[in-house]
């Protein structure tokens, strides 16, 4: 027979099944039905579909080793979730590579190509701030391994992921904002091609609706993640005809810089402007006003992406799941509208 080599992904499209499901249907998995299984197994005789040595490969020969690519190692909240990866990995007798994308799409495709050479047994992924397509990834899921997002996710491939309640973190903020004194919020989020991104917006935009405020599209401002505009953002907003007395910022590092600029015009925090951060970092509490943050539980993240991947690992016809996890708001001095800072 010519031609290319039929694939999982020929045989799911032709009976308009997932992947996973006729992966799970040639392996007699007992979640699909007995006719689901013979109508699978019919047409791949039919077109004589034959496992592909390479991804059997992939999947036997184990190497204990789990890849890990985040966007920036010296980022906090991964610091935190790398701590909580390596917990669980460790605890299963697994090791742990890791690469950074630095925000690049261009060496997150080159860390995936890497990690596919050294033969990882799974791959743990939070996608840089470029990050589009899914070609690369595609790739990966051929040869079969296991891979899971966290964080920042994609939409469009059968893997599971672990994500913070974006929405819900987004719409606390800028409900305590209001409900301390704030009028018009601005909302410092990333790029809108992440999908954790669009989650805050949508709950930046239900909180202000349903305070009964109007929404100022100006007071949207889509940032970078690694922080290299953030005099330029605050400037914009400052210098809007009706600036903001409450701001939503991208995370702590974000937070804290603007608070710099701001308080350099003679602006006093949180008087005149409040301030609420993401991530919780330790810093937050070292400056003046200590600063009022989104707490994402980074490491059980971490913890919750590597008990996944494992379980992949040890079930090839596990089904993909997402699972969220709460976040809470820790409160300071820096959203506390109408009272003086030090006061």
């Amino acid at each position: 027979m010519s031609g290319k080599r039929i694939t999982i992904k020929d045989i799911a499209t032709r009976l308009n099944l997932s992947t996973s499901t006729v992966s799970r249907a040639l392996s007699d998995h007992s979640d699909v039905s007995a006719e689901t299984r013979q109508m699978v197994k019919h047409l791949a005789e039919v077109l004589d579909y034959q496992p592909d040595p390479i991804a059997v490969n992939f999947r036997q020969r184990r190497s204990n080793v789990i890849g890990v690519i985040i966007p920036q190692l010296v980022n906090q909240f991964f610091s935190k979730a790398l701590a909580g990866m390596q917990q669980v990995a460790s605890e299963s007798g697994y090791n742990i590579i890791i690469s950074q994308s630095d925000e690049s799409l261009a060496q997150e495709k080159e860390n995936v190509q890497a990690m596919l050479l050294n033969r990882v047994d799974g791959l743990i992924v939070s996608l840089s701030r470029e990050t589009i397509g899914i070609e690369h990834f595609q790739k990966l899921l051929n040869t079969e391994t296991p891979l899971i997002f966290f964080d920042r996710v994609i939409e469009g491939l059968e893997v599971s992921n672990v994500v913070i309640d974006d929405y819900d973190a987004s719409y606390k903020a800028v409900t305590h904002l209001i409900e301390h004194g704030c009028k018009r919020i601005a909302l410092v989020v990333g790029p809108p091609n992440l999908f954790n991104c669009r989650q805050r917006l949508e709950g930046y935009k239900d909180a202000i609706h349903d305070q009964g405020f109007p929404l100022d599209k100006k007071l949207v401002v889509f940032a970078s993640y690694k922080g290299d505009n953030v005099k330029e953002y605050t400037d914009y907003l400052l210098k809007l005809p009706d600036p903001p007395d409450g701001i939503l910022a991208v995370n702590d590092a974000s937070a804290i810089e603007m608070m710099h600029y701001i308080q350099q015009t003679g602006l006093r925090i949180p008087y005149d402007i409040a301030m609420v951060g993401f991530n919780n970092d330790s810093v937050g509490n070292f400056i003046q006003p200590k600063l009022t943050s989104v707490e994402s539980p980074a490491y059980e993240l971490g913890k919750m992406a590597a008990y996944l991947l494992l379980n992949h690992l040890r079930d090839e016809a596990l089904p993909y799941s997402c699972q969220v996890i709460k976040s809470r708001l820790v409160i300071r001095e820096s959203s506390l509208k109408g009272k003086k800072a030090g006061a």
